[in-house]
């Protein structure tokens, strides 16, 4: 049991937190803050937080547990501002989809109090952002990868880790490197082509009357490029060289697509889809019942 929850960022991410935290008995009370007033009031009417603070600062005021849910890019500024309210006791968490970056940030604006710092990503997200969509069993079932630092208190990476279980998650520890290099491959590059494949049928002149015509494959393809943009600019931009890796594999990949149909070569294609699908019908998603 934890006597309170400092948490910075009162979206989907750092709200369904709060819920599942007051769900599952394990806070007392929920210190909030939003660059966003109006947000900040909105968790508070929902009963995600119990508490507005005027600053990320005095959210983690006597806190001894703090969740930043804030954008990647504005992880350094954030671990700045706590640096002074941040003591050894206290387990700090992000949520953020991108680690080498974050675990940089951390280091310069925690800096000797660093150790307290547990790197997280939980799998789990919607494509509609904001308090008002947080969900108290968003985690549950889920995944989350830790990538504790030599830095990391390892009692603090063994209490993350338990908080998380304790949601009903499965935890992982990875270091941030591979983290951020297997999450290229299976979300990032997803992600940059639902918003490539959603503006490449948009902009045809003819675009809009394609999507009328669209069915249940083009929805699922592109549920994902429904997301936050703000978030998402952030993370590709700060996985870019990782995912400019994995986009010239995906382009060597289409290429041999494109040979084969130029070549009108059936048994090509038929080996390629074949391979896909055999690969795709052995994959099971890795969470929990």
């Amino acid at each position: 049991m934890f006597e309170q929850l400092g948490l910075i960022g009162c979206g989907l991410m750092g709200g369904s937190f709060a819920l599942a935290l007051k769900k599952a008995g394990l806070v007392k009370r929920v210190v909030g803050y939003s660059r966003s007033p109006s947000t900040t009031e909105r968790a508070r009417l929902m009963g995600v937080i119990d508490v507005e603070a005027p600053s990320a600062l005095l959210a983690v005021s006597g806190a001894d547990i703090v969740l930043v849910a804030v954008p990647v890019a504005a992880s350094e500024a954030t671990f700045k501002a706590i640096k002074h309210m941040v003591t050894p006791k206290m387990l700090i968490m992000d949520v953020g989809s991108t680690k080498s970056d974050v675990v940089q940030a951390a280091a310069r604006g925690l800096r000797e109090q660093v150790g307290s710092f547990v790197p997280a990503h939980p799998i789990a997200g919607k494509e509609l952002a904001g308090v008002d969509n947080a969900d108290a069993d968003l985690y549950n079932g889920k995944q989350v990868i830790l990538t504790p630092t030599e830095k990391t208190l390892p009692s603090h990476t063994q209490r993350a880790a338990e908080v998380w279980s304790a949601l009903g998650c499965k935890v992982v520890n990875m270091t941030p490197e591979s983290h951020d290099a297997a999450f290229a491959a299976v979300s990032h590059l997803p992600h940059m082509l639902a918003f490539t494949l959603m503006n490449s049928v948009a902009g045809q002149l003819r675009g809009q009357e394609f999507m009328k015509l669209a069915g249940p494959g083009f929805r699922d393809f592109t549920r994902i490029a429904a997301s936050d943009p703000l978030v998402w600019r952030d993370i590709l931009l700060a996985n870019r060289a990782e995912l400019l890796a994995q986009s010239q594999n995906f382009r060597d990949q289409l290429a041999l697509f494109e040979a084969a149909m130029q070549a009108a070569d059936p048994q090509m294609l038929d080996a390629l889809i074949t391979q896909a699908s055999a690969t795709r019908s052995n994959w099971r998603m890795n969470q929990l019942p």
